[in-house]
């Protein structure tokens, strides 16, 4: 039995409390009517009775033999606003479904529902960019319909013809737009990483406080390892034209090709792990198991949270 649809979702758990919008559900720096306690302090007139903590008020009153009220102070929920940025590369759409390859547009389209959905159940704002054309497609965080538009149009038929640098070219867009974009944004960048920004376009980036998180979709079999295909034919994809030719490997041609993709794979880790970024894998294109990805990096955040790192 698959997950109902309703739990198609994951939390948005940040990095740091955010200081945007109010009226969300994830929680913020500024005080306010929320769940999360911030801290306590002396009643004063207009508050809310059912904030009184009632046995810090009963102590204080006994040490002070007189009637002395404690409230407590909440955390405000914000609104999270949330950019998908997509990486449109035309290696990002080189193999169709049928081969066995992973179809990165499938894949990108399941992740993009996951995080819309999640931004909604959230009550937050989801906006997308994309720089496949002469000019960014730019959608801002806004109306929930707006981006339906997006993902009945520019999701279902958009090219993948951007070039190689584009998603450097989606910070630097970001970067021109910063009301729409405030600190504690999250940024999910959707993308292979085969061709990754510079350490100074992601520092670009946390230096203005967005939550950037990577999504790497790449073909567990193919691209992050690589089978033992000495024996057989196998289909491979030209990055130039992306034409499909057939070509025989010998036995050694494999194992350095499954050696050199487990070590890009590593070195992309430890990449990520030393300017700060916390990676989401996206190996498949089914809803529940890139489902179980995210939830597997909120737990991580939220452990991290508990531990105080």
């Amino acid at each position: 039995m698959g997950m109902a649809t309703v739990e198609l979702t994951f939390p948005l758990v940040p990095r740091r409390r955010l200081v945007g919008l109010s009226f969300g559900a994830m929680q913020s720096a500024r005080r306010g009517a929320g769940s999360d306690v911030a801290g306590s302090r002396p009643y004063l007139p207009g508050d809310d009775i059912d904030t009184i903590d009632w046995n810090a008020s009963a102590r204080l009153s006994s040490a002070r033999a007189s009637d002395e009220f404690i409230v407590w102070e909440r955390y405000a929920e914000e609104a999270p606003r949330v950019v998908i940025v997509c990486d449109r590369r035309p290696e990002m759409a080189l193999y169709p479904t049928g081969l066995p390859w992973l179809s990165k547009p499938e894949a990108m389209r399941a992740t993009v529902d996951l995080i819309a959905n999640s931004t909604i159940r959230a009550r937050g704002f989801v906006g997308y960019l994309d720089c496949a054309d002469d000019e960014p497609f730019w959608r801002p965080p806004r109306s929930q319909a707006s981006f339906w538009e997006v993902r009945e149009g520019r999701m279902q038929e958009g090219e993948f013809q951007a070039p190689a640098d584009n998603v450097t070219r989606a910070f630097d867009h970001l970067e021109q737009v910063p009301s729409r974009v405030p600190a504690g944004s999250f940024v999910f960048v959707l993308s292979d990483f085969l061709v990754s920004p510079s350490e100074h376009t992601w520092a670009s980036a946390l230096a203005r406080q967005w939550d950037v998180v990577p999504v790497v979709i790449q073909d567990p079999v193919w691209e992050q390892s690589f089978p033992d295909v000495s024996s057989v034919v196998i289909p491979l994809a030209d990055p130039a034209n992306g034409r499909i030719g057939y070509v025989r490997l010998t036995a050694a041609e494999a194992t350095e090709r499954r050696l050199a993709n487990e070590c890009r794979r590593e070195q992309l880790k430890t990449d990520f792990e030393a300017i700060g970024l916390e990676p989401v894998e996206v190996a498949t294109s089914d809803h529940e198991e890139i489902v179980q990805a995210f939830l597997e990096w909120a737990e991580g955040r939220e452990y991290r949270w508990a531990r105080g790192w």
